[in-house]
């Protein structure tokens, strides 16, 4: 048998075991449906050439944004009840990477779905290609196709991104021969080399760290989450954490590998900034844990902690100079937070403001946010006291736990809160000690994020009442897995 035909049996035969497994199927055309889904007002811009076609077909009328709904939310549940049904160890185990690019594929051929970031990521490129800086003007600056696809909401808002994800964005956009909607398509490349990371480094980190793979690869490489916002969504957060999750498979291997992993941490916050906090974890994972009782060895652990933190920095700088954008980002460090999302500090502010704004000192005023940036600044402030809390009373111990902890409190704290930041952390909780109500704890949030993202959907396409049956399905899905798992491996 020649090579290519032994290369070709190695990658079809996981794929058709995989494909064998009930569950997996099932998923599949869950991904599926919420694919055909998105072909709705609610995630599909209303400048997109697609209006086209579909009223061409006669598949642009109210009654179709109803189907379309519903067929989302079927997706939903199938893909999360496959993804439940996978998690006790079955006979002829198929292979991850085979389960998560059958459930991949159906969404990575189309519209990006449960967001329009994508489109925003093409229209900075576009900005680039037209010598414009998009830490300096918006996408309104250019009027056309590729701003016209971007959400009226960030149309004049400057990038927060690091300066290698506009720059890939602006090669994108190069690629696709200046074609909005292929451009936004285009962005999810990135996000899938992203995927193809994760996937590969997490489980062979975990048995680097003695963790069991199958625990991790489960929940943080088939989780409906990544599926749905890396893959399908198309987010930049997937290449940053891609990247994380290579620099943490190098620091494992011990003696001075923390310096390259430092080194691709560096690439990483140039995607995404929040990556910078895994540098302070590298020195830590591949030695034994230091005595931070003896000063010797309290000092050397934290020069290495410094230098590698310091390295990223440099990596960073160097690669912004190299990428001709400057430092832009810290002015628009605020863009997120500038619409309503399910952050809690965001909804605190949101609703003193309405009270504020019904008396009568304040009666008529519109606009007004003053009350909503205070509790986002607060929130910001205190996550920050939370994570040097967790730094030292967790990381000198978990390293590891200690990063996805303080990523998950980033998260919730910060002004904006979005399904794929919870990914951040919420993708090294496996990797943390057999604590069992943690994982539980994870798998709770991640079907609650799920939830919100169909009321969501459900909402901006007028059908509120089906979003909040679907999650009042997946609520019960989620607690009738639990009990069956207790009732199969209490404890």
């Amino acid at each position: 048998m020649t090579a290519p035909a032994v290369g070709w049996r190695r990658l079809t035969r996981p794929l058709a075991v995989a494909w064998s497994h009930r569950p997996v199927r099932q998923a599949c055309f869950g991904s599926i449906a919420i694919e055909l889904g998105s072909f709705t007002p609610a995630y599909l811009p209303q400048a997109s050439p697609i209006w086209g076609w579909l009223r061409s077909a006669q598949l642009a009328g109210p009654a179709v944004k109803v189907v379309g709904t519903i067929i989302v939310m079927a997706g939903i549940w199938l893909l999360v009840d496959g993804w439940f049904k996978l998690r006790q160890p079955c006979p002829n185990e198929p292979k991850p990477w085979a389960v998560l690019l059958i459930w991949s594929l159906p969404l990575s051929f189309g519209p990006p779905i449960f967001s329009h970031d994508a489109y925003s990521y093409a229209a900075q490129g576009w900005l680039i290609h037209n010598h414009f800086n998009p830490y300096a003007v918006g996408p309104g600056i250019l009027p056309g196709s590729f701003a016209d696809l971007v959400a009226a909401v960030w149309r004049d808002t400057s990038a927060p991104y690091g300066p290698l994800s506009l720059q890939i964005s602006h090669g994108l956009v190069e690629l696709s021969g200046y074609y909005a909607t292929v451009a936004a398509e285009l962005q999810r490349l990135p996000a899938v080399v992203g995927v193809v990371l994760i996937a590969a480094g997490l489980p062979r980190l975990a048995r680097r760290l003695g963790v069991d793979p199958r625990r991790t690869a489960w929940f943080a490489c088939l989780n409906p989450l990544l599926v749905i916002d890396f893959v399908g969504g198309a987010h930049n957060d997937a290449l940053m954490m891609g990247l994380v999750v290579v620099a943490l498979c190098l620091a494992a291997r011990g003696r001075w590998w923390w310096l390259l992993a430092a080194g691709v941490i560096g690439l990483a916050a140039a995607i995404k900034q929040p990556a910078f906090l895994a540098a302070l974890v590298l020195p830590l994972l591949g030695a034994p844990p230091p005595d931070w009782r003896r000063p010797r060895q309290a000092a050397a652990a934290g020069w290495r902690l410094v230098a590698s933190l310091a390295l990223a920095v440099g990596v960073f700088v160097l690669c912004s100079w190299a990428c001709g954008l400057g430092f832009g980002w810290i002015h628009a460090l605020d863009v997120p937070g500038s619409v309503a999302t399910a952050s809690p500090t965001s909804l605190i502010g949101e609703s003193i403001q309405w009270v504020v704004n019904q008396t009568s000192g304040h009666a008529g005023v519109v606009g007004d946010r003053t009350y909503i940036r205070l509790a986002q600044g607060i929130g910001v402030i205190v996550g920050f006291v939370v994570t040097a809390l967790i730094a030292v009373w967790v990381g000198r111990r978990q390293p590891l736990l200690a990063l996805s902890l303080s990523w998950l409190v980033i998260a919730a704290l910060g002004p904006a809160l979005h399904s794929w930041y919870i990914l951040w952390g919420g993708l090294l909780l496996p990797l943390t000690p057999e604590r069992r109500q943690l994982p539980r704890a994870a798998v709770v949030v991640t079907i609650g994020l799920l939830s919100y993202a169909a009321i969501n959907l459900a909402w901006r396409n007028g059908l509120l009442a089906a979003g909040v049956a679907t999650a009042a399905l997946l609520v019960w899905l989620t607690l009738r897995h639990e009990r069956r798992r207790s009732a199969v491996d209490p404890g």
